[in-house]
C-alpha cells in the first residue's frame, strides 16, 4: 500500500499534466472545430456542425495538404539520404575522437536560435546572395526563394534529427554480422543492402518521425523563403483572422495525418529505436 501511494504521488503530476493540459487542449482543439463562425458578426457560433470540415474538401486545401504532404516526404527522404554515410562513418569508420567532434558538430546547430537560421538562409538564397557570388563565375544561378528553397530550409533544419537516430540504430549493429556477410562473399551494395538497410530501418523511421511532422507543422520557412502556402501558414491566417474554428478544424488535418504515420512506423519497431 505504501509503494501504491508513492508511485501515486510520484505519477501525479505528469499524469495530471498529461490528461488534463495535453489531452485537454486536445479536446477543446476538437470542439472548437465543431463551431462555426458568423459570416455577417465574426462571432463564434457554439452549435455543433461538421461544416468546417466539408469546407475542408473543397479548393484550395486538398492541393495545400498535398503539397505539404509532398514537401514533408521529400525532406525526410532527402535526410535520410544524407544521414546514412554520416552515419555509417560516424559508427564503423571514425575514431573515438572524431565520432565525438562530429556528434558536436551535428548538435551546435540544435542551439542556435530557430529564426537565426531561418534568416540566415534567406541572406545565402537572395538574389545577391553568397551563394549566386560562389555560382556566378560557373555560369550558374541558385534556387533563389520557392518551393526548392523551403526544401533545403527544411532539410538543414531537421538534419539532427535524422542523423542521431540512424547513427544509434548502425552503431547497435553487431560487427560479426558485417564480417559473416563479407566472409560469406557479400560486397559492399550487397551487405548495405541485406544486413545495414533492414536492422537500421527502424532507426530510420524513427527519425523520419521528427522530419516529416515538424515539416508538417511549420509555418515560418514558408513565408520567410517562398509564397508557397502550407498548412501551417493556412492555420495562422485563420487564426489571425478570427476564424477559430476553421483554424481548429485545419489543425486536426495534419495531426491525423500525423496519427496515421505514428501508427504505420509502430508497426515497423521505431519507438524502441528512438
Amino acid at each position: 500500500m505504501l509503494f501504491r501511494s508513492r508511485l501515486a504521488a510520484l505519477l501525479g503530476a505528469p499524469v495530471g499534466w498529461l490528461g488534463i493540459v495535453y489531452l485537454g487542449s486536445l479536446v477543446i482543439l476538437l470542439l472548437n472545430a465543431l463551431w462555426t463562425r458568423d459570416a455577417f458578426s465574426g462571432a463564434t457560433v457554439y452549435e455543433p456542425t461538421f461544416a468546417n470540415f466539408a469546407e475542408l474538401l473543397g479548393a484550395p486545401y486538398p492541393g495545400i495538404a498535398l503539397r505539404t504532404v509532398v514537401m514533408a516526404v521529400l525532406v525526410t527522404v532527402t535526410c535520410a539520404v544524407i544521414a546514412f554515410p554520416i552515419s555509417f562513418y560516424m559508427a564503423r569508420v571514425a575514431a573515438p575522437r572524431t565520432r565525438g567532434l562530429l556528434a558536436v558538430a551535428i548538435l551546435i546547430p540544435l542551439w542556435a536560435s530557430y529564426l537565426v537560421k531561418i534568416y540566415a538562409w534567406r541572406v545565402i538564397l537572395a538574389e545577391e546572395g553568397i551563394l549566386n557570388v560562389v555560382l556566378e563565375p560557373l555560369g550558374l544561378r541558385g534556387p533563389g526563394y520557392g518551393d526548392a528553397a523551403i526544401w533545403l530550409v527544411f532539410t538543414y533544419l531537421w538534419l539532427p534529427y535524422m542523423i542521431l537516430p540512424v547513427y544509434a540504430g548502425m552503431e547497435r549493429i553487431p560487427a560479426s554480422l558485417l564480417e559473416a556477410s563479407s566472409d560469406l562473399g557479400g560486397r559492399g551494395w550487397t551487405t548495405f543492402r541485406r544486413v545495414i538497410l533492414p536492422l537500421t530501418l527502424p532507426a530510420v523511421v524513427a527519425g523520419s518521425i521528427f522530419t516529416f511532422s515538424l515539416t508538417l507543422g511549420d509555418y515560418i520557412v514558408p513565408v520567410q523563403v517562398s509564397t508557397s502556402v502550407f498548412i501551417g501558414n493556412v492555420i495562422y491566417l485563420n487564426f489571425g483572422s478570427g476564424n477559430f474554428p476553421l483554424a481548429a478544424a485545419l489543425s486536426i488535418l495534419p495531426l491525423g495525418i500525423v496519427l496515421v504515420y505514428l501508427l504505420i512506423a509502430r508497426r515497423t519497431g521505431a519507438f524502441e529505436a528512438l
